[in-house]
């Protein structure tokens, strides 16, 4: 009797173990997603465009920190499709980053499912296709990454939330762009600028309340400029980090870039303009949408507000103005000034500089002189794999070579654990966007000119801000501070030719299993 007692006893005590550990882990979240072409007259001419489940863009993931995402892609396009999660840091597990040194594409009437977690983070991103040049078709979306219950945000509670996905669009279809860049040709300058996809679009307010507007710009290459009617707008979290609340009447938003704004209907009961605009071109290419309070007696009227007549020195003044809120937690109870990232000596300088080049009579576009190509084998498989004769970390310089720009597939090498400062030294006439996939970094100084190690004198190293993209001005050098975890990161811009991959070498215990091809 007492030995089915002590057994019952020990059967319940494992019970309430498996349910406390059923309740522990956190919500998986399940998405099919078919991708298809389709017909739209966007801007006004029917043009063959990238769907997601019938929708351009595509259909908003919006998700809680940590929630676990398994999102079933289905291909019905005629060629290899690959969606990235632009900003979502793949801890651990970039196997699922989306990009062709992660993964391979998967192939037309195919799928494959994507299995990641938000794991500590909040803040507005986007997805986009990251193979050939399916993301001048659409195929792009919002991924909004909201705050968990317990955690507090350094700001009242929104009365409403709005996503605006802004960019610059080409009526020219992506396989004829592809083919003109495979053949050497610049990027043509584009047709107009969309906000959701539309050139207006109506958003709904009532008077006296204030609403989030999360802002992405997922055009190709053009910066945009951002800015409503009569109001100001509160700046309040930019590319996952909280920053100071600083309150702007413009806000210049960059390829790749995502902020979040409140927005107070503090005005007469009327419908005002929301504008984005091409910032540092010739030609200014305008979208218009609406900001509509629901007590209007009033329809939108008057000029539309016109952006800064300034340029780059403007722009970057501003950018100086984004700093991180020390005191403020974001996706966890710690405050975000509770890691002291400017007291970590960096291990490595990689000082990068881009270029406009010809090779073999063609426009590439390198770095340090070497023009990117994709290898035959995705490098992450490759690494883990030891494949031979894939790459080599040896194929790029640390510092710009001065050499005649060639062709390679572009790896560094670096460390578990290393704190790497990189500058990129953008000496073109025309901005540079780039992107570090599945991580980020501290921007901790920029200016222009051409950098040195003095310029580490005016470097911000308490609160800069946490971002996984970096626009460059024109003739200017950027340097940012990259604590190195994930086996692999690419940087890169969204022209065939300029981008880099980070090789880190890693414990497998710390890395998930690869997917197989």
């Amino acid at each position: 009797m007492g030995k089915s007692v002590i057994l019952h006893l020990v059967f319940v005590v494992l019970a309430v173990f498996s349910v406390c550990l059923v309740n522990a882990e956190d919500p998986y979240l399940f998405f099919t997603w078919t991708v298809t072409y389709g017909t739209r007259s966007i801007l006004g001419v029917p043009q063959q465009v990238i769907l997601i489940n019938d929708q351009f863009p595509g259909p908003g993931l919006d998700v809680v920190t940590n929630n676990n995402i398994i999102l079933n892609l289905i291909n019905k396009l005629d060629q290899p499709f690959l969606l990235t999660w632009n900003g979502v840091k793949q801890r651990k597990n970039s196997w699922q980053d989306g990009v062709l040194g992660t993964n391979c594409p998967i192939p037309p009437n195919s799928n494959y499912t994507y299995k990641f977690q938000a794991k500590d983070q909040i803040g507005s991103y986007n997805y986009f296709p990251s193979t050939l040049m399916h993301r001048a078709a659409g195929g792009f979306g919002a991924l909004n990454i909201i705050h968990r219950s317990v955690i507090p945000i350094p700001y009242a509670n929104p009365d409403g939330d709005f996503t605006l996905l802004v960019g610059d669009w080409f009526k020219t279809n992506h396989k004829i762009m592809q083919q003109s860049l495979d053949a050497g040709n610049p990027l043509p300058f584009p047709d107009g600028v969309l906000i959701n996809g539309q050139t207006q679009s109506t958003f709904t307010g009532d008077q006296g309340k204030t609403y989030m507007f999360r802002i992405s710009n997922v055009g190709l290459s053009t910066s945009l400029n951002f800015r409503i009617q009569g109001h100001k707008m509160k700046l309040v979290e930019v590319g996952g980090s909280h920053v100071i609340q600083n309150l702007y009447d413009y806000l210049d938003i960059h390829v790749g870039q995502s902020v979040t704004i409140l927005v107070t209907l503090d005005q007469p009961p009327k419908d005002y303009y929301i504008v984005a605009s091409t910032r540092f071109t010739e030609t200014v290419l305008t979208a218009t949408g609406v900001l509509h309070y629901s007590n209007s007696n009033a329809l939108v009227s008057g000029p539309i507000p016109a952006a800064p007549v300034n340029q780059f020195d403007w722009s970057m003044e501003q950018a100086r103005t984004y700093r991180w809120n020390l005191t403020s937690n974001a996706a966890r109870h710690n405050p975000q000034g509770s890691f002291h990232y400017g007291q970590i000596t960096p291990t490595k300088t990689f000082v990068l500089a881009n270029s406009a080049s010809s090779i073999n009579g063609k426009l590439r576009y390198a770095v340090n002189g070497v023009s990117y190509i994709n290898p035959d084998t995705p490098l992450n498989l490759a690494d883990h794999f030891n494949i031979p004769g894939d790459f080599s970390t040896n194929s790029i310089s640390a510092v710009p070579s001065g050499r005649a720009a060639t062709v390679a597939t572009s790896v560094m090498p670096t460390s578990l654990h290393d704190l790497i400062e990189v500058v990129f030294q953008n000496n073109e006439n025309t901005i540079q966007a780039w992107h570090l996939d599945g991580y980020d970094f501290w921007v901790a100084g920029f200016g222009s000119g051409q950098w040195s190690p003095d310029s580490r004198k005016s470097y911000n190293l308490v609160d800069a801000l946490t971002r996984h993209y970096s626009g460059l001005s024109k003739f200017l050098d950027r340097s940012f501070r990259l604590l190195g975890q994930p086996r692999y990161v690419e940087c890169e811009v969204y022209i065939v030719g300029q981008a880099i991959s980070r090789t880190t070498i890693l414990p497998e215990s710390l890395e998930s299993s690869p997917q197989p091809c």
